[in-house]
């Protein structure tokens, strides 16, 4: 079965929307998913020209309460930044709810679950549901996540979700492959621009246990 090129369909869509602004039509109205700061630079760069974009702040996976309002910060303070520069149209954030809980009943019975597997597609569900409801109470245009821009994420299956949950809300998914066209390095570069807090693990208790065993060497990818 071949694979879509969701990064061609993303410029199909971009295309379309330049259009409409040519034409005198309002932006698109964007509900950005965002799963951290330095995943979101590139996206942001990328998207904030074309799109009225508002970042979704909601992960509830990120395990420890400290992590998680670090990580917002730095969300807050790179949007911050790009408004400050005026590089596209103004960037609105909406912090959701912080609520581990809802994650770790999730997660039952998924706890040993390699990363990347069935435990992450459940975890992408969970967020990905929440953005689309509240991309759909606020009637958005569209709505998307920049979990696609990370090499070990699986874009196909991220786009799969995406496309589902918009087909059962009434809402549109702007499909994406971010890493695509250097946008994973552009990200690092931006992240070195703007000191960008980088973590080395996606967040939830279970990444962050995988990777001290990578570390200490324990298990090899």
């Amino acid at each position: 079965m071949n694979q879509i090129n969701y990064q061609k369909e993303l410029e199909k869509i971009i295309q379309k929307a330049e259009k409409r602004k040519a034409e005198g039509d309002k932006p698109l109205r964007l509900f950005l998913h965002s799963c951290c700061a330095p995943c979101s630079s590139y996206c942001l760069e990328y998207l904030c020209p074309t799109f009225a974009i508002t970042v979704f702040y909601y992960n509830p996976n990120i395990s420890a309460e400290p992590e998680y309002r670090r990580r917002v910060a730095e969300q807050k303070r790179l949007i911050e930044a790009y408004n400050s520069e005026q590089r596209g149209y103004p960037i609105r954030i909406i912090e959701g709810d912080y609520e581990p809980s809802r994650f770790y009943e999730m997660a039952k019975g998924y706890e040993d679950c390699p990363e990347g597997g069935e435990r992450c597609f459940r975890c992408f569900d969970l967020r990905l549901r929440e953005t689309a409801l509240r991309a759909r109470e606020d009637a958005f245009d569209l709505f998307a996540t920049t979990l696609t821009i990370s090499p070990l994420k699986n874009a196909q299956k991220i786009n799969e979700i995406g496309l589902a949950i918009g087909a059962e809300y009434g809402i549109s998914w702007l499909p994406s492959d971010f890493k695509k066209k250097n946008g994973y390095k552009r990200s690092v570069e931006l992240s070195a621009e703007y000191d960008l807090y980088r973590q080395d693990y996606c967040g939830c208790a279970f990444s962050k246990a995988e990777r001290e065993r990578e570390k200490s060497g324990k298990i090899q990818k």
